[in-house]
């Protein structure tokens, strides 16, 4: 399993480093066998020196990274006698150019390396090796105008969705409600007899059952709307996945099947829950719910664990 490459265009820059990575340590091997004392990564600095003396600003510039990594490159080069590094006219700035074995190492490459790996890797792309290179070269200028991070800002893709029930779907609200009843209760006859036949049990009595699906993590949420024989509508089954914690797909839901209930027109719209539920009960109360000792007496008994009822305003 490769998770970069899974996780799809989202990862292209985690998966355009490690590519890089994998590039250069085939370079450096390229590079070794010349004996050459430089890595791959000295040789932009080497080309960007050619007959040029620059400033580290111009060099930062020229190579497009940022100024502490052209300056620790730099320092390597000096270490090894291929650039120097002196002071120029202006006393705030250096001037890095190339020693005549910089000058030397860069003939080398130029001749032992640089055609090796340019044919190496056009027989990885094959003909597509420079269409490749113009999309490599489109993004680069496209990241230099506006970066990620804004771009990002900019999206209007919608991270959680309402999705309306279908048979390919069912084992969902099963498994989302059975998840939190296991958890916190047992399961109850009547919760099996709903989760195990939810078409049967809501959808043919005129009721509806809506999921919420994250963007990225797939469906995470599912609630119901189930008449009553009185003409009213229970709130029931609804339940979240723990992964979606803290993105709000409960409330989304809720406010969606509050509004499903409104077009549907059934009152009253109801729930039935019990006090350890203290996460729900505060979002029931957030968007509305209120408690209501008359819903209580006239449904609490469907559950044995319910001890809280609640409703919601019937429309002014």
């Amino acid at each position: 399993m490769d998770v970069i490459r899974e996780q799809g265009i989202g990862f292209l820059g985690s998966r355009l480093k490690r590519l890089g990575e994998r590039m250069q340590a085939g370079a450096a091997r390229v590079t070794a066998d010349a004996e050459l004392p430089v890595q791959p990564a000295h040789m932009a600095f080497l080309a960007a020196l050619d007959g040029e003396a620059r400033t580290i600003g111009q060099l930062v510039q020229a190579i497009g990274i940022s100024q502490p990594g052209v300056t620790r490159a730099i320092g390597q080069l000096v270490e090894l006698g291929m650039v120097l590094s002196e002071q120029g006219e202006d006393q705030r700035q250096r001037t890095i150019s190339l020693t005549p074995a910089g000058e030397a190492v860069l003939a080398r490459a130029r001749v032992h390396v640089w055609p090796k790996v340019e044919d190496a890797v056009r027989m990885l792309l094959g003909e597509d090796a420079d269409a490749f290179m113009t999309q490599i070269a489109r993004l680069e200028t496209a990241l230099a105008a506006t970066p990620i991070d804004v771009l990002a800002a900019r999206s209007t893709s919608e991270v959680l969705a309402i999705r309306e029930f279908s048979d390919a779907l069912a084992h969902h609200f099963r498994d989302i409600n059975a998840e939190w009843i296991d958890a916190m209760f047992r399961m109850e006859e009547t919760d099996r007899e709903v989760l195990d036949d939810p078409r049967g049990r809501i959808l043919d009595g005129g009721g509806a059952i809506l999921f919420v699906e994250a963007r990225g993590l797939g469906i995470v949420g599912a609630g119901a709307l189930q008449r009553s024989k009185d003409g009213g509508l229970e709130l029931t089954k609804m339940g979240v996945r723990a992964s979606a914690r803290g993105l709000k797909a409960g409330e989304f839901l809720l406010a969606a099947l509050i509004a499903r209930a409104r077009a549907m027109g059934g009152d009253p719209l109801y729930l039935l829950t019990n006090a350890k539920c203290a996460a729900a009960i505060h979002l029931y109360e957030k968007l509305g719910f209120r408690h209501d000792a008359g819903i209580m007496a006239r449904y609490g008994a469907r559950y044995e664990r319910c001890d809280v009822a609640m409703r919601y305003p019937e429309r002014g």
